[in-house]
């Protein structure tokens, strides 16, 4: 439907605004303003909340905002049940970031940009996701980008943090560009960039010729942006940032970005040989990594965040399968990831608030100094180890009954997820209880609980857990249904049990995984000394890697440099003729589009006078002793030209020419006495005849071009129109001065910037000058004047600058 801004519009807007406030209110309020702050994506939530009835039965509502009519530039959205999941768990998990943002970072100097910066990325998430165009997702999904670097390396004074958002920054930025290729390829192919439109033509794209380069192109913006193995190695090295960060980046926005464009696309795109063989593989593959990188670590946010990198590679694996059960499986697991995921995040920051340290292997009895922390970390823990009655456990239930099989496919998937899934249980278990439990472990600061701004939103998100499990069948109506069935291409009406009714191959699974995970879990220690060891023992990885294409990036721009960048002007003018000249000749000789050569006119005296002229000039300028001598008889030329114009009834245009050819000899003339160089020509024979031939290209180049369009047919429609609008449209009977100053107004207003800013660039080149002026030198053929980079400069070290 077309429509005017509506209330979806301003909530898409609204964090922007909200971006742009938070300073003043921080100035104002301080770290109290979060309260207040927090209003907006709580009202964001409360707004979505509404469609939640109009989506039951994978209906959806698109609408068009045309915010600049005539332009065809029109935004518009899509809500179904997939966008709406993902927007309610934006704004409200949102929410409590915000307020908890104001407690972690109380007496920050810097707390208002920081919640800016945070409230732009959330708007750049909502517009992700609820976007129903592809060109307007990939805007969003830059900015998701753009922001995160901004957040990621929000203390600029560490070199990690610097060298993290960096990373981010060049690995998501990537995938975004294979995504905007992907996407112009769909617009080539389908003729819309519309997803409600895309997603009304089932098999357009899977029988496309270019499905396959498609489907590898929008698989590379995915997996980059939802760390999938090997490009998983940016998102851990993400929790340099602030804890507010990590909590909302891996609970509800960013990383999850690369699933919902999975997830999107799985109708048009998916259930096709190539689909089922790519996403399960990288997606088991980076379950099982994910979960034995966790194991290695001590710091609380590593151990999660390498858990959320194993918990994307299995949605990524489970919509892979295309199988309409293990959807509902992926649906309910990232509601249920979402909220154990964020809520541990938020505890792993009390703790460190509370203690001075998040080493797992320093904390111990804390439970009696932090209750209520305590309380929420458990709760989220066994919802992450899939343990009932929470809606990890109905997660883990649906995803086993969607992918169990004998046959080796399923078979294979099965044990990865089994692996996979005891694996999070004791690293879920290690945050939630190992800091909690046993005896009191002395820590850097006295622990104490934290100030409600940081309790809140752990409590609400871990009970939410609870909630949305207890009730089962508003959840499964209002939310997994709807997004189930945007996400399948088909309406599905899930069969969801809090508790099993018979005894089945999932229940059966998931008393293994728990049984295997809880001999993991007394075994922790053991178990990380033998990833360490093998880990230092493979030395190589990802990482490191990415140390050395950027090393190995930087040493090449520098050699590339120094070969096309010598610091010899007459070099870039030679290379800037060259490639004039080819650009101009070989087209019209490969295309066979020379032109044919004209008949000479009937040319009256005068005339003739005139071409005398310009030939004049150009013996003058051929046989000039020195360049001031160059410089005027180089404006007979332009004269001559000048004079052409009026004998063929142009006067003003004449009149230009004259200006431009009179200004140009007088500045030149001025700039040479300004400057130390040779008053004659110093070059070589062999340089001359180089140079002339490439003069002789270029000219003769713009000469044969010139014939050949003079000699094509006419095409008045353009003056035409002029001609029948200069009076009626811009009250102007001259119409070289009407296209100038109306029609073309904004060029023209270009042209003169250009040309001002030009001025005083050289003003300021004059006037800074030695007092001494130095005696000319003749400049080598071989210097290297202007070279910036020193050799000596170490890639490591170019790469830290």
């Amino acid at each position: 439907m077309n429509a005017a801004i509506d209330g979806t519009f301003i909530a898409i807007l609204a964090p922007f605004f909200a971006a742009a406030l938070a300073p003043f209110v921080v100035r104002m309020l301080g770290h109290n303003g979060s309260w207040l702050l927090a209003l907006v994506p709580a009202g964001i939530f409360v707004h979505f909340l509404g469609y939640i009835d109009q989506t039951v039965g994978g209906a959806g509502i698109a609408s068009v905002w045309d915010w600049w009519p005539g332009m065809g530039w029109p935004l518009s959205y899509l809500i179904d049940g997939l966008s709406l999941m993902f927007a309610l768990l934006i704004s409200g998990i949102g929410t409590f970031i915000i307020l908890y943002s104001g407690g972690y970072m109380k007496g920050h100097p810097q707390l208002g940009r920081f919640l800016s910066f945070m409230f732009l990325f959330m708007g750049a998430m909502q517009g992700l996701i609820i976007s129903d165009n592809l060109v307007t997702v990939f805007i969003f999904w830059e900015l998701t980008s753009i922001t995160s670097f901004l957040l990621i390396g929000f203390n600029t004074t560490k070199e990690k943090s610097r060298r993290a958002a960096l990373q981010a920054l060049v690995v998501t930025g990537g995938g975004g560009l294979s995504l905007l290729a992907g996407i112009i390829l769909v617009q080539l192919v389908a003729g819309t960039s519309d997803l409600s439109t895309l997603l009304t033509q089932p098999g357009l794209l899977q029988t496309s010729p270019y499905y396959m380069p498609i489907l590898l192109l929008f698989l590379g913006g995915a997996f980059t942006k939802s760390a999938q193995f090997p490009l998983h190695f940016w998102l851990p090295n993400a929790m340099e940032a602030p804890t507010p960060v990590s909590a909302y980046l891996h609970s509800a926005t960013m990383v999850k970005a690369g699933v919902y464009l999975l997830m999107r696309i799985q109708p048009i795109m998916g259930d096709t040989l190539a689909w089922s063989i790519i996403l399960p593989i990288f997606g088991g593959t980076t379950l099982i990594v994910g979960t034995l990188l966790a194991v290695r670590q001590t710091d609380l946010k590593l151990m999660l965040a390498y858990t959320t990198v194993a918990s994307l590679g299995l949605l990524v694996m489970l919509t892979g399968t295309s199988n309409e059960i293990a959807i509902q499986g992926a649906v309910l697991y990232l509601l249920a990831h979402s909220l154990f995921k964020g809520a541990l995040f938020m505890v792993a920051g009390l703790i460190d608030h509370g203690t001075g340290t998040r080493d797992v292997t320093k904390l111990g009895g804390l439970a009696k100094a932090m209750p209520i922390t305590f309380g929420a970390a458990a709760f989220a823990a066994l919802s992450m180890a899939g343990l009932p009655p929470f809606i990890g456990f109905v997660a883990k239930e649906e995803l086993y009954l969607g992918i169990w099989g004998t046959e080796p496919p399923f078979l294979a998937l099965t044990i990865t997820a089994v692996i996979g899934n005891a694996l999070m249980l004791v690293i879920g278990f290690a945050v939630a209880f190992k800091p909690f439990l046993g005896a009191k472990v002395e820590t850097p600061k006295a622990a104490h609980e934290g100030p409600l701004l940081m309790l809140a939103g752990p409590v609400v998100l871990s009970v939410c857990g609870l909630a949305s499990a207890i009730f089962l069948h508003w959840t499964s109506v209002h939310l997994v249904g709807p997004m189930a069935s945007s996400v399948a291409g088909k309406v599905l009406t899930p069969a969801l049990h809090l508790f099993p009714t018979a005894i089945k191959a999932n229940l059966i699974l998931s008393l293994i995984t728990v049984a295997l995970g809880l001999v993991l879990f007394f075994r922790l220690a053991l178990l990380r000394g033998i990833m360490d060891r093998v880990l230092r023992t493979i030395g190589w990885g990802p990482d490191l890697g990415f140390d050395q294409f950027m090393n190995g990036t930087v040493l090449a721009a520098h050699r590339v440099t120094r070969l096309v960048q010598p610091g010899q002007m007459n070099m870039y003018m030679k290379v800037a003729f060259a490639m004039t000249a080819a650009a101009i000749l070989l087209p019209l000789i490969l295309l066979d589009e020379l032109p044919n050569w004209p008949e000479m006119p009937d040319m009256r005296f005068y005339e003739w006078g005139v071409m005398a002229i310009a030939v004049i000039g150009l013996a003058a300028v051929l046989n000039a002793k020195n360049r001031l001598t160059a410089i005027v008889a180089l404006g007979i030329q332009g004269f001559a030209v000048a004079l052409i114009f009026m004998l063929f009834g142009a006067p003003d245009l004449s009149f230009t020419q004259f200006m431009v050819e009179t200004l140009s000899v007088v500045i030149l003339a001025l700039v040479m006495t300004r400057l130390s160089l040779y008053q004659d020509d110093h070059r070589s024979p062999v340089r001359t005849v180089v140079d002339g031939t490439l003069a002789l290209a270029v000219g003769g180049g713009f000469f044969l071009l010139l014939l050949a369009v003079v000699q094509q047919p006419f095409n008045a429609e353009l003056s035409d129109f002029f001609r029948e609008h200069s009076v009626a449209i811009a009250h102007g009977r001259n119409i070289v001065n009407v296209i100038l100053v109306d029609f073309r107004g904004v060029d023209t207003l270009g042209e003169i910037a250009v040309v001002a800013i030009a001025g005083l660039a050289i003003l300021a080149l004059i006037r800074v000058r030695p007092k001494t002026r130095p005696k000319a030198q003749p400049i080598s053929d071989n210097s290297n004047v202007g070279v910036v980079a020193s050799a000596k400069t170490s890639p490591a070290q170019e790469t830290t600058q």
